[in-house]
C-alpha cells in the first residue's frame, strides 16, 4: 500500500476540524494521478539554523525527506544526492516506498574542472529516480548590483554554467529547473530558455518572486510557461513602505496571488509538476522601488507593467499583519515556522488539490 493510499483510508476533509495540526495536514489525501506538494529547504529554514541563505544550511537528504514524509507532504528538495551506491539505494527505496518525489540541489560547473564531480551527482539522481535538479542562481538583483554590466557579467557567467551542464544532464536524462530567484525578469530568462533550446534545461517557476521586479504573478506564469519543469508555490503580502513596498511570504489565502488560478495553468501544463511549498518566515523583504539603486541594473521596464503592479499593490492591502520573527527565540521561531507550513498544507489539501 502507497503513502497515497494510506491517506485514502486515513480520511477525508471532514476529519480537519477534530485532528491536530500536524495530523490534519495528512488527514486530507492528495487526488490520485498528481504528485502531491513537497517541502523546499527554505520552507524549513528556522528548524535547519535560521538566517538569510538558510536553505544551503547542509542537512541530509534522508532527513530532510523523512521530515517532509512527516508533515504529510508529498516530496522534498533537498540538498545534493550521496554517490555511495548503498545510500543511493536507500534513499531510491525510501522514496518508492512512500511515493514521493525528490528534487536535488546540485551545484553546477563553474570550469571544465568541475565536471567530473557534477557528472557524478547527476548520474547519483538518476538513479536515485529524481524528478530532477533545481538551480537558484541568483540573489536578489537590485541588491547585488550597482550597475548594469555588473549584473550583465553574473548572467554571463550563469549562461555559461548551464551550458557547461547541458551536456551531461543530457547524457543521463536528467532535467535541470532554473529558479526564477530575483535575478532576471520574465522575459530575460524566457529568452535564454529559447536561446538554449534543450529538452533538459528548464524553469522552476517560483510563484513569488518576481513580484520584487514589479510583475504580475500570472504575467511571470504566462511568459515563462513553455519552459517550467516544477515550481516553489506561496502566497504573498504587499505593503508600502516609505522606500518601496515590503514583500513577504504569508499562508496560502492571506495573500494576493490567485493561487488556484495558477496551479491549474500549471497542472493543465503537465498534471503531475511538481510544486514544493516555499512558505519561508522571516522579516518582510523591502523592495525599494523608489530608490537609484534599485533601477540601477533595468535598462527597459515597460511603465504600464510598473503602473499595474502599483495598482494591484494599492488595491490588496495586507489582510493580516505581516509575518515577523522580530523578538522571536529559536525556539518560539520554529513554532511560528510550523504552524504556518501547516497552514499552507491545510489550505493546500482543501483548496488546490495538493
Amino acid at each position: 500500500m502507497t503513502r497515497r493510499d494510506l491517506l485514502t483510508a486515513a480520511g477525508s476533509a471532514a476529519l480537519l476540524s477534530s485532528l491536530p495540526n500536524r495530523a490534519a495536514a495528512q488527514a486530507v489525501p492528495n487526488p490520485k494521478g498528481h504528485l502531491g506538494m513537497g517541502g523546499s529547504p527554505t520552507s524549513f529554514s528556522n528548524r535547519n539554523g535560521g538566517g538569510r541563505g538558510a536553505a544551503r544550511v547542509p542537512v541530509a537528504p534522508a532527513d530532510a525527506i523523512d521530515y517532509c514524509h512527516s508533515l504529510g507532504l508529498g516530496g522534498a528538495e533537498v540538498a545534493a544526492p550521496p554517490t555511495n551506491p548503498a545510500e543511493i539505494a536507500s534513499l531510491r527505496d525510501k522514496l518508492q516506498s512512500w511515493d514521493m518525489h525528490v528534487i536535488f540541489n546540485i551545484p553546477l560547473p563553474k570550469t571544465e574542472e568541475d565536471l567530473p564531480k557534477f557528472d557524478a551527482s547527476v548520474k547519483a539522481a538518476h538513479d536515485i529516480g529524481a524528478w530532477g535538479l533545481h538551480a537558484a542562481l541568483t540573489g536578489r538583483r537590485y541588491e547585488d548590483f550597482n550597475t548594469l554590466a555588473e549584473y550583465e557579467k553574473s548572467f554571463a557567467a550563469n549562461q555559461h554554467a548551464v551550458a557547461l551542464a547541458e551536456p551531461v544532464l543530457r547524457k543521463h536524462k536528467v532535467r535541470l529547473a532554473i529558479e526564477n530567484h530575483k535575478g532576471w525578469r520574465a522575459v530575460e530568462q524566457a529568452a535564454w530558455m529559447k536561446r538554449l533550446g534543450s529538452e533538459y534545461v528548464g524553469v522552476h517557476f517560483d510563484f513569488g518572486n518576481n513580484v520584487s521586479f514589479l510583475e504580475d504573478p500570472l504575467f511571470t506564469l504566462e511568459t515563462l510557461k513553455p519552459w517550467i519543469f516544477s515550481g516553489h508555490i506561496k502566497d504573498m503580502a504587499v505593503q508600502p513602505y516609505e522606500q518601496g513596498f515590503l514583500l513577504s511570504e504569508v499562508p496560502f489565502g492571506d495573500g494576493f496571488l490567485d493561487l488556484k488560478k495558477m496551479v491549474d495553468i500549471l497542472r493543465q501544463k503537465d498534471p503531475n509538476m511538481p510544486l514544493d511549498l516555499e512558505m519561508i518566515t522571516r522579516e518582510p523583504l523591502k523592495v525599494p522601488i523608489y530608490t537609484d539603486k534599485y533601477w540601477a541594473t533595468f535598462a527597459d521596464v515597460p511603465g504600464r507593467q510598473v503602473a499595474h503592479m502599483m495598482e494591484i499593490i494599492q488595491k490588496n492591502p495586507p489582510k493580516k499583519p505581516l509575518p515577523t520573527t522580530a523578538g522571536l527565540d529559536a525556539p518560539a521561531r520554529k513554532k511560528l515556522e510550523e504552524d504556518l507550513n501547516l497552514a499552507c498544507i491545510r489550505y493546500a489539501r482543501q483548496n488546490l488539490g495538493l
